[in-house]
């Protein structure tokens, strides 16, 4: 409410933002199952890691990365041992890193969980909290409210311990300044290009060498194997939407949750926080003297750096969102009145009480969408659950067609274009949906693939329509591509040897007949589009031998950089060298939790159970 919690905002909603996605991380019940032999991955201090749960890690891991580098990406491509064991890694840290919050005896208090719900802009209406957002939010995740706020205080927990070990690393302000000017280091650079375009217009390339480089590189003009494929999806989205909510319905479950829509009596206050009770007294009885001066009274005398610059304000609040002792005064007062001193934890406060929002329903209407999207939603999983058997027994027995399983379930069919291993479109980009329709049973027997979950409450079948191998491609249909393949490598050979003639003139001390841009800045923080080796480069030229020059292969021919001079780091004004040294101890801080994390794994009893970790 008051000062720390406005310190901590930010790092309250980065941490709740984490949580509100579902199965973000893995449950509290992790932390204390116990061993169950050979279902289990790993043991770290007899804590189990599932295969079930490390399964559901690598999955939203997969499914982030299809996120990040678009759905016709094969994520499965990336599930190698190697990154298998990082996952591992990372588990094992947090069940470390958990494990040693509990044992340090952390607590996080009731009045703080709650301050940290409040702060979440999820639960928000307009800027304010809203149980039934709360509410329906956390049904929409499966999570109930006693799951999330135990999840949310565990999280809370552990970030205590976290914060105690990274806060307490010293970074010097030598070692800040340093990495500053490191940062800061500043050239200025001319560049030429050597063009492509004049050399390719006059190179030449002979039948024989053609068909050398074909005999030479069959494996490259081969096309690859493709299919196209039919396939049908079952949602329950989908068999959501078929199923219309009526307003009988629509009644009733609003009925049913009148308490949920009910908004409880808001009250708005502002507030004056200083330390002492004799203090209290004089803001109150000067701020009932001229009751029309209390925000400015406020912004002079307010130690409650949060709410000071805005007059005091704290919004509107509800029971139960402020500490007892204030919130037991402002509950009590009358519209426009002033009362104080009243004490807290936090210090002394003058209140004064500046509007009431009595006790309100939302209306039908104001819910009306959102209700029917939730009982079509449930419709959907509850037709879903009926259907999905059905789905799968159809697909597996009439395995020759996909026809039986769409009259039966009124679906529709869907067709592919041609499509290869790897590069399948939504929802066939699933690793499993893929791996089923190249395997032996799709292509040649022409068998449906199984009901495939692609998604929660998503399930997709499949068949292949039709089939074409891998075929080596005859020289006549890439002699083409060949000749321009060789023609621009021999055009790029012929560039980088002018470019080799031209700095080796510039090293003798000549122009090289040179045309030079126009010399522009680059840092090692700001690198102006320049790519990381000519910056490595740049910054690698010694400063007392300027200027220097070195040559650098583009796609559009053979570019010639020159080094004109080193330029000393811009000023940094004081606020700069603060936040360096935030910088600088930001990363001593992490350096220093990393390495007490890889002290208690030194520390810990870990059993890997690799067969496991490697099973698919």
């Amino acid at each position: 409410m008051f000062d720390a919690v406005q310190k901590n905002k930010r790092l309250l909603q980065v941490v709740l933002a984490i949580i509100i996605i579902p199965l973000a991380f893995f449950g509290l019940e992790s932390y204390t199952r116990s061993m169950r032999g050979g279902d289990d991955v790993a043991s770290v201090d007899g804590m189990a890691i599932s295969q079930q749960e490390f399964g559901e890690s690598l999955r939203q891991q997969q499914e982030r990365l299809r996120a990040v580098l678009g759905k016709g990406f094969d994520v499965g491509a990336l599930d190698t041992p190697e990154a298998r064991q990082g996952l591992l890694d990372s588990l094992v840290s947090q069940r470390l890193v958990s494990s040693a919050a509990f044992k340090g005896n952390l607590a996080v208090s009731d009045d703080s969980l709650r301050e940290a719900i409040l702060a979440i802009p999820a639960f928000q209406r307009d800027g304010r909290f809203d149980d039934a957002i709360y509410r329906q939010l956390l049904r929409a995740q499966g999570m109930s409210e006693q799951v999330f706020e135990a999840r949310l205080r565990h999280d809370m927990t552990v970030g205590q311990l976290t914060r105690a070990i990274s806060e307490t690393a010293i970074a010097s302000r030598a070692a800040a300044e340093r990495h500053a000017e490191l940062e800061g280091q500043r050239r200025e650079i001319a560049e030429v290009l050597i063009p492509l375009a004049p050399f390719l217009a006059r190179v030449r390339i002979d039948e024989a060498r053609l068909k050398s480089h074909y005999e030479s590189n069959l494996s490259q003009f081969r096309t690859p194997e493709r299919i196209r494929a039919e396939y049908v999806v079952l949602s329950a989205e989908d068999l959501g939407r078929q199923e219309a909510v009526s307003e009988e319905e629509l009644r009733k479950a609003y009925e049913a949750r009148a308490a949920q829509y009910k908004v409880e009596e808001q009250r708005r206050a502002s507030h004056i926080l200083v330390k002492t009770k004799e203090e209290a007294e004089q803001v109150a009885a000067e701020a009932r003297k001229l009751p029309a001066r209390f925000a400015e009274l406020a912004k002079k005398r307010s130690q409650d750096s949060g709410s000071a610059d805005k007059g005091g304000d704290l919004g509107s609040f509800g029971r139960g969102m402020m500490v007892k002792a204030f919130e037991d005064a402002v509950f009590r007062m009358k519209e426009g009145e002033i009362a104080g001193p009243v004490e807290s934890e936090f210090g002394w406060h003058v209140i004064r009480l500046t509007g009431v929002q009595a006790a309100r329903g939302r209306a039908l209407d104001d819910v009306r969408k959102e209700l029917a999207a939730e009982l079509s939603k449930q419709k959907g999983a509850k037709k879903f659950a009926e259907a999905a058997e059905i789905f799968g027994n159809t697909v597996y027995e009439q395995s020759d067609s996909l026809k039986p399983a769409a009259e039966r379930l009124k679906l529709q069919i869907r067709a592919t274009d041609w499509i290869e291993r790897g590069a399948a479109p939504a929802p066939l980009d699933h690793p499993k949906a893929q791996a089923a329709l190249f395997s032996q049973d799709a292509l040649q027997a022409r068998r449906n693939t199984d009901a495939i979950e692609v998604a929660p409450s998503v399930l997709v079948a499949a068949r292949v329509a039709e089939h074409r191998p891998a075929a080596q491609r005859k020289f006549e249909e890439v002699r083409g591509e060949i000749e321009a393949l060789l023609r621009r490598q021999e055009a790029a050979r012929l560039a980088r040897e002018e470019g080799a003639a031209k700095l080796a003139e510039l090293a003798k001390g000549g122009d090289a007949g040179l045309k030079w841009s126009a010399p522009r800045t680059v840092a090692v923080s700001d690198r102006q589009g320049l790519p990381p080796e000519p910056l490595r480069k740049v910054f690698a030229a010694d400063p007392q031998k300027l200027p220097a020059h070195f040559g650098v292969e583009r796609d559009d021919g053979y570019a010639l950089v020159r080094v004109v001079r080193a330029l000393a780091p811009e000023a940094r004004g004081e606020q700069r060298k603060a936040a360096d040294l935030i910088g600088a101890q930001r990363r001593a801080g992490a350096d220093q939790f990393e390495a007490w994390v890889a002290a208690l794994r030194a520390r810990a009893t870990i059993e890997v159970n690799r067969a496991n970790l490697d099973k698919k």
